[in-house]
């Protein structure tokens, strides 16, 4: 069962029942950050969107926020979730009620600038793109620029993929109209990066933006935060869902090392 509370009136330039871009944005207990996340969206320069946030069972104010959101701009629409699923099913469920043709990743704690949709919409149309990621910078859990911005290739395949996940799901676009049925296996992590594998083994080049469009919050004991279970996970993905031999998972995951040790050395 879920529950889903729609806001009021698009804003009349905005086509209501068409956005070209749907936001995808699961939460849990994110009071602190909800608010900075929504408002990065307000803030784009593209304006025909809408924000669509799977609540995955809150307990503190992360609904009272979202719902005075709501009261004031319809582009944004929340779902609740009655059972506590995990950021796949929230992410699914988000998508199986996304109207754009173009679906777009943030989670409720990380930030977009202002131009993300409206130059990555643009890269992708005119170079007739299905799927796009862009560089982001890190910051800490204040809100504070570390320093630190990811480089990405220019593109990159499902072998190279293997090698290292590049890829940022809060910088990520997908066109629907060529890659049809998008949906995230149900794991606890590194579902988002079994979903990059799925497209680029079915053919759709990863294309990187190479403008620095979003702000990566790096929160202290979160899941990602882990580099061991993080390491532990990426071989569960090579074994158990590419299923590569033991030779091939082994070759990769020290591909995987071997970045991630040059990456904070």
């Amino acid at each position: 069962m879920v529950k889903i509370v729609i806001g009021g009136e698009y804003m009349k330039d905005v086509k209501k029942d068409y956005p070209s871009i749907s936001v995808i944005t699961p939460t849990y207990n994110s009071g602190r950050f909800i608010k900075e996340t929504i408002d990065s969206v307000l803030n784009q320069t593209f304006e025909n969107w809408e924000m669509i946030i799977v609540d995955d069972c809150s307990s503190d104010n992360t609904i009272d926020i979202i719902n005075d959101y709501i009261k004031t701009d319809g582009r944004i629409r929340l779902i609740q979730l009655s059972i506590n699923s995990g950021p796949a099913v929230a992410r699914n469920t988000a998508i199986k009620n996304a109207k754009g043709r173009y679906i777009a990743f943030l989670d409720s704690d990380d930030v977009w600038y202002p131009e993300k949709l409206e130059r990555q919409l643009q890269f992708m149309e005119n170079s007739k793109v299905a799927f796009s990621f862009s560089k982001y910078e890190n910051i800490n859990e204040s809100g504070t620029k570390k320093g630190t911005v990811e480089d990405i290739p220019e593109k990159v395949t499902y072998k190279q993929l293997l090698k290292n996940n590049v890829i940022g799901c809060l910088t990520v676009m997908l066109d629907r109209d060529q890659i049809k049925d998008v949906e995230m296996i149900n794991i606890r992590t590194r579902q988002d990066y079994v979903l990059w594998l799925s497209l680029t083994k079915r053919g759709f080049t990863a294309y990187g933006l190479q403008e620095v469009l979003a702000k990566y919050r790096n929160v202290q004991h979160s899941v990602s935060s882990n580099k061991f279970k993080m390491a532990k996970q990426n071989w569960k993905v090579y074994r158990q869902i590419e299923q590569l031999s033991f030779f091939k998972s082994t070759w990769y995951f020290l591909q995987y090392v071997f970045s991630k040790l040059r990456k904070y050395s």
